[in-house]
């Protein structure tokens, strides 16, 4: 390591011991905050589909069925075919072909649409208040009711190929699903969402058939509605429209839940002709229920973003961001914070002109020894900076019906249960150093590391046991 190591470290040390009292207002302020929020409704209808709604009032409404299942509940074999089922959703049902589907939406003036993730999918609508009713009906067609033409399975093969192209050229999710592949290998969350194209030309309507009826059960769907909506009237249309669907998959369509195990590899991409390196380079995270992700979470506000091209980097107040600042050795830098059902990443994600071995290890040691300085403690004014910008983007993911219901759905299959915002804002107003230490040096200190990269002078970067190497100091 370079001289400037034992500065960097007496500079944290030193802003250990300047700490300040966090200011009393700032719970007063998040108390304030939550009590504006509506209750959320939760039902349990009798074949065990759940349906939750928060009425915000106004002319809109957001509703949509969050789905237990994604890339990581399907095989080598059928790798894709949650993402083909995506689209094949749109092209037609029993009562409706892919025309009527799409004038029904436009003359409502709403909107329609669908994602699929590693372990979630999801079908949502926004509409006027008066079509609530209409756009219940229509997301169970076409859940329920889509016919899976072969002819119409053919067609969206070359759409869904198109697609892949598409992807490819986006950079930062070609990295992200890299560093799946070598944090996971061989496991299910290693599998991308959209899957390898030998899948894409051999998936068949049969294939897509079998996964809806063997992942479309009742437990594992979540109608979620948020806006202009009344719970009665929701679950009432609920009942009447998805009150059919299974309890339990039939007999022969099982499937294998297996754990997604985190292992220390890497995976680099040489390709000189591109501009700039990009790389994630990722710890194990938490799960989406474990006691501390929310300290994890402020641990990635601690660390805060970087961008070269921004003018206001040198007001930032966070430690990484300026000495990344100072020496200009990258052109953004994104903290993330993953989590899974059972698993999670906590990482970087780094754009960066890497000219000379000296701008890899000046770089990666700004971006190491921040991460692992969190393990030695933040001081009082850091922690408090961090609170504010975690509350601030907790509080923009509910900004409109949307991502409400959103945090809804995604919260009854991940929680089993509604966080409301008074307890998620508790929860973070909690944290205390200690705290931020104690979960930093869980995740970071002296843990394995994945690493994924694509770009120019990948030589540069050490290999994967420099990595590992970058997870400690010699304490004395």
């Amino acid at each position: 390591r370079s001289p400037a190591a034992p500065q960097r470290l007496h500079m944290q040390i030193s802003r250990l011991a300047q700490r300040r009292v966090a200011r009393p207002a700032a719970r007063a302020y998040s108390s304030a905050v939550a009590a504006v929020q509506p209750p959320t409704h939760v039902a349990t209808m009798p074949n065990q589909m759940r349906v939750a709604t928060e009425s915000t009032g106004g002319d809109t409404a957001t509703l949509g069925v969050w789905i237990d299942t994604g890339s990581r509940y399907e095989s080598d074999a059928t790798n894709g075919v949650a993402h083909f089922l995506e689209h094949m959703s749109f092209k037609g049902t029993a009562k409706r072909n892919t025309r009527q589907l799409e004038m029904e939406v436009e003359n409502m003036g709403g909107h329609l649409n669908a994602y699929t993730s590693r372990e979630q999918t999801v079908y949502y609508a926004k509409v006027l208040k008066q079509d609530v009713p209409r756009a219940v009906e229509l997301l169970s067609d076409i859940l329920l009711n889509s016919t899976f033409s072969p002819a119409a399975v053919e067609n969206e093969r070359q759409v869904i190929l198109r697609e892949m192209e598409e992807v490819e050229s986006q950079i930062e999710e070609v990295v992200f699903d890299r560093l799946h592949e070598v944090a996971y290998v061989g496991t299910p969350l290693a599998r991308t969402i959209l899957g390898p194209t030998e899948n894409i030309n051999s998936i068949t309507a049969d294939d897509i058939s079998r996964y809806v009826k063997t992942h479309y059960t009742a437990p594992r769907m979540v109608l979620a509605a948020a806006g202009a909506v009344e719970h009665d009237q929701v679950l009432d249309l609920a009942s009447e429209y998805f009150g059919g669907v299974p309890t339990v998959a039939p007999a022969g369509h099982d499937y294998e839940n297996h754990a997604s195990l985190f292992c220390g590899a890497d995976v680099r991409d040489f390709k000189e002709d591109m501009p700039a390196a990009n790389f994630a380079l990722a710890f194990e995270g938490l799960k989406w229920t474990d006691p501390d992700v929310f300290t994890l979470m402020l641990c990635q506000s601690l660390l805060g973003t970087y961008d070269k091209k921004s003018s206001n980097m040198q007001y930032a107040t966070a430690p990484m961001v300026l000495a990344l600042d100072k020496y200009k050795v990258a052109e953004q830098v994104q903290p993330f914070c993953t989590c899974y059902n059972d698993t999670g990443l906590f990482g970087v994600y780094v754009t960066a002109n890497l000219d000379s071995y000296d701008d890899y290890s000046t770089l990666f040691q700004i971006l190491q020894d921040e991460m692992l300085a969190l393990t030695q403690g933040v001081s009082d004014e850091d922690l408090a900076r961090g609170k504010a910008q975690l509350k601030y983007n907790l509080l923009q993911q509910m900004d409109g019906t949307s991502p409400t219901a959103e945090e809804i759905g995604r919260q009854l299959l991940t929680f089993g249960r509604r966080m409301n915002l008074a307890e998620t804002l508790a929860r973070v107003d909690d944290i205390t150093a200690a705290d931020v230490k104690r979960v930093a040096d869980k995740v970071c200190w002296d843990q394995e590391v994945s690493f994924a990269a694509i770009g120019s002078n990948l030589k540069y970067i050490g290999d994967i046991n420099s990595l590992r190497r970058g997870t400690y100091w010699n304490r004395v």
